[in-house]
């Protein structure tokens, strides 16, 4: 196993309670996905993230969360393209159309 993957599982443990509070509505939501936008700047946590499952609720996010959340979310999906892995899961998690639909007409 790569060093990468062994730093992504170790962390990973650590991010998925951020990934539940994506799940919930509200603050909750709000603060989990600043922290993963946070922590997605970091390359070595791009995997962790990911792989704690954080892409599909980021994804149903952009259209359920609070305008602050899509902000967040918006960001960290960006950081989170960065990975080619996490790229083509992100597209597959079908988050091009709201991430389209935030940039024209905003988080509200």
């Amino acid at each position: 196993m790569c060093a990468d993957n062994a730093i992504a599982e170790r962390e990973a443990g650590a991010i998925r309670p951020l990934v539940d509070m994506l799940r919930r509505c509200g603050a909750d939501s709000e603060i989990g996905a600043l922290a993963l936008a946070k922590l997605s700047s970091k390359e070595d946590n791009r995997i962790a993230i990911a792989k704690a499952g954080a892409i599909p609720p980021l994804v149903a996010s952009l259209t359920l969360g609070t305008a602050g959340a899509k902000e967040k979310v918006a960001e960290a999906l960006g950081n989170l393209a960065l990975n080619n892995d996490n790229k083509i899961a992100i597209v597959k998690a079908g988050a091009i159309s709201p991430l389209v639909e935030l940039l024209t007409s905003g988080p509200a």
